[in-house]
């Protein structure tokens, strides 16, 4: 019989696996506090409409993850660094594309990983005579994810709403496992972003209209990526900045981000060439079978053939001059 599992043994074993961070948060046998404040923040959020179309975000289940696996007794949080330089283009001839999608679909990639490990788990759990249930997600199922990472320790939700890691800023995919194998947690990570508000202050569509809210109605990315609409608003056109696949924006101007970023040592990860500045002109008119060939393997296959074209005529429609910075006088925001 094996030695029974334990909190550094699941560490060790993912970060073998290639995760750059591990965290584990405790499932209680009924929801704490710090659930039941995030639980009424989601159902304030959607009560607000701030999901647009995005209906699988109203799952009775995102809620309450004890929905998504009964007698659930653990999370393990994971965190893999996606961060490559290379810059945006600047050409307002050529469209820009989240780093987050510019390389192999993150989906493959943690999947691959996650299956790994709950497969080890599942083994070492049943070696040590305590057989146990493991389901995992990445972006994947009715999972607030991003609570979770910081309940496990991982970072601390940003204004933004993305999670924000000591060792890799917010540039991070994160995917988790849920199991009933009982873990020693750890401890919740705090909160570090202070007064700071320049992610709020530097969205040209005000889609954080408050802390810790992000109003998709509003959103390029995801107006970008998940608006099935023939066209674009027209208010969102002209502050578009040549986004034809998701935005950065908010990212970009974290003080954290440009202080903790670093490139990620995942090959598969790495941008393919011609998602690093590509030329809206051959967007506007991409047809079916190129974008079949081109997004091969790639998140972006998540934006239609219509939607690209939709996007790179609306990005070359837009104004010829960017929209000023809303706060040019604005001092530096410090971590």
């Amino acid at each position: 019989m094996s030695a029974p599992l334990n909190r550094q043994r699941v560490i060790d074993y993912a970060l073998s696996l290639g995760f750059h961070q591990v965290g584990i948060a405790a499932v209680e046998d009924t929801p704490s506090e710090a659930e039941q404040t995030a639980a009424a923040h989601l159902q304030r959020w959607l009560n607000q409409g701030h999901q647009a179309d995005m209906v699988w975000m109203d799952s009775p289940k995102r809620q309450d993850v004890r929905q998504v696996l009964p007698g659930v007794r653990s999370i393990i949080s994971l965190a893999l660094n996606y961060y490559t330089p290379q810059p945006q283009p600047t050409d307002p001839a050529q469209g820009k594309i989240s780093r987050y999608a510019r390389g192999r679909d993150y989906h493959r990639v943690l999947h691959q990983r996650l299956k790994a490990l709950a497969h080890w788990l599942e083994q070492e759990a049943q070696a040590a005579g305590q057989p146990i249930q493991v389901r995992y997600y990445a972006d994947t199922g009715p999972v607030q994810d991003k609570f979770w990472a910081q309940q496990a320790g991982l970072g601390w939700l940003a204004k933004n709403g993305n999670v924000i890691t000591r060792s890799y800023g917010s540039w991070v995919f994160l995917g988790e496992l849920l199991t009933t194998l009982p873990l020693e947690p750890h401890r919740p990570h705090t909160n570090h972003c202070g007064t700071c508000t320049r992610c709020l202050d530097a969205c040209p569509t005000g889609a954080i209209p408050q802390p810790y809210v992000v109003d998709a109605n509003r959103c390029i990315a995801y107006h970008t990526i998940e608006n099935r609409a023939d066209t674009l608003p027209d208010a969102l056109v002209p502050h578009l900045h040549n986004w034809v696949a998701g935005c950065d924006i908010c990212q970009e101007v974290c003080p954290w981000n440009r202080r903790f970023a670093q490139p990620t040592d995942v090959a598969e990860l790495q941008p393919y060439p011609h998602n690093l500045a590509p030329a809206l002109a051959d967007l506007a008119q991409l047809s079916d079978a190129e974008w079949d060939e081109r997004f091969r393997a790639s998140a972006l296959r998540r934006i239609k053939p219509a939607m690209w074209r939709r996007n790179a005529q609306a990005a070359q429609r837009q104004d010829s001059q960017s929209p000023p910075e809303l706060n040019p006088d604005r001092e530096p925001c410090q971590p």
